[in-house]
C-alpha cells in the first residue's frame, strides 16, 4: 500500500506525532532562514533585511524573519491537521495551498524597494523555506495517521 493509499483510509490522526513533526519542521524553517541570510550576507555580500553596514548577523530583522518562518511552519501544521481530519485527499489540498503560498512568498520581495540582489536573495530564501516546510510536513502527515484495517 502506498502512502497516498494509506491517506485515503485515515481512521485517526495521531495529533502528538503530527505536532511534534510540525515543531521539528518549524525549527528547520527558522534555521533555513538564518542560514540563507548568513550565506547571502557573508558569501555573496548581499544586504538581506539589513543595511550593508550591519555586518554578517545584521540587526533584529534577522531574528524576526526567522521567527516568522517558524510561525508559518506552525500555521502550516495547523492547516495540515485540519485537512487531515476534515478533507478528502488532504495531501493534495495541502500541496496546492503550500505551493501557492510559497509562490506568493517568493514573488513578494520583488514588490518592495531595495536592490535587485537583496530581492533575489530574499525570494530564494522564501522558496527554500516553503519547499522544506511543504516536503517535511507531507512526510510527517504520512506517519501521523492511523489507517482503517483493509476489509
Amino acid at each position: 500500500m502506498t502512502a497516498y493509499e494509506r491517506l485515503l483510509m485515515i481512521d485517526r490522526v495521531l495529533a502528538g506525532r503530527l505536532w511534534a513533526g510540525g515543531a521539528a519542521t518549524a525549527v528547520v524553517a527558522g534555521l533555513a532562514a538564518i542560514v540563507g541570510i548568513l550565506l547571502a550576507r557573508g558569501l555573496f555580500d548581499v544586504p538581506v533585511l539589513a543595511p550593508a553596514g550591519e555586518g554578517l548577523w545584521g540587526d533584529a530583522d534577522t531574528a524576526t524573519y526567522a521567527l516568522w518562518c517558524v510561525f508559518a511552519a506552525l500555521v502550516a501544521t495547523g492547516l495540515l491537521h485540519l485537512l487531515l481530519v476534515s478533507t478528502p485527499r488532504p495531501l493534495q489540498f495541502f500541496g496546492w495551498i503550500v505551493t501557492l503560498a510559497t509562490l506568493v512568498a517568493t514573488a513578494a520581495p520583488f514588490l518592495s524597494t531595495g536592490s535587485t540582489g537583496s530581492k533575489v536573495a530574499t525570494a530564494v530564501i522564501n522558496l527554500v523555506v516553503g519547499v522544506a516546510t511543504g516536503m517535511l510536513l507531507t512526510g510527517v502527515a504520512t506517519s501521523a495517521v492511523r489507517v482503517r484495517p483493509a476489509v
